[in-house]
């Protein structure tokens, strides 16, 4: 059985590609690393949905639980427009994913932020494969959008915290002033 690494961004974008990866033979193993989640509240309802899913799909999950807000805005000064800051902000998980399956010997590495349909689609398989090339961890390309009304349902089932957006501290913005980038 494949070994596959499938980093997690919020529990409910996670549903769909887990029962679609167990169902195409993969042993799946989560990891949570999502430092620029704002507010710190947040984060930490996020990471609490990721541990029931947990529960409920019995599989492991890898938690980097590394809150660093600074850092992140550090990194997108001056470049808080989307989709520049998108690509920051799949860059830096990403790569952090590639490199926690390099070192767990997994044989794929893969995001749900490949499920979402308010993502940058072509930017994140981009992105990973760079990672997967630069850590030597090849980087499964699946279009998890196909399944998205089946996640919502899921999630809904398992009664999972549902966010309103994206979680960085310019999407919660947009998010209540209503802004189009």
């Amino acid at each position: 059985m494949k070994r596959i690494l499938l980093h997690i961004c919020c529990a409910p974008c996670a549903c769909y590609p887990i029962k679609k990866l167990k169902e195409e033979g993969f042993e799946v193993t989560g990891l949570f690393y999502n430092p620029n989640i704002h507010p710190y509240q947040e984060y930490l309802k996020r990471m609490e949905s990721v541990k029931q899913l947990e529960m409920e799909e019995k599989i492991k999950i890898i938690y980097l639980d590394k809150y660093s807000l600074e850092e992140w805005l550090r990194t997108v000064a001056f470049r808080e427009t989307k989709p520049v800051r998108c690509h920051l902000c799949y860059q830096a998980r990403l790569e952090t994913a590639a490199s926690v399956a390099k070192r767990g010997n997994f044989d794929f590495f893969t995001s749900t932020l490949l499920y979402s349909k308010f993502q940058y689609h072509e930017t994140i398989k981009d992105i990973g494969k760079f990672a997967g090339k630069k850590f030597g961890v090849p980087f499964l390309y699946e279009d998890f959008r196909e399944g998205w009304k089946e996640g919502i349902r899921i999630s809904k089932e398992l009664n999972l915290y549902r966010q309103q957006y994206c979680g960085c501290i310019y999407s919660e913005k947009e998010r209540f002033l209503k802004e189009k980038c």
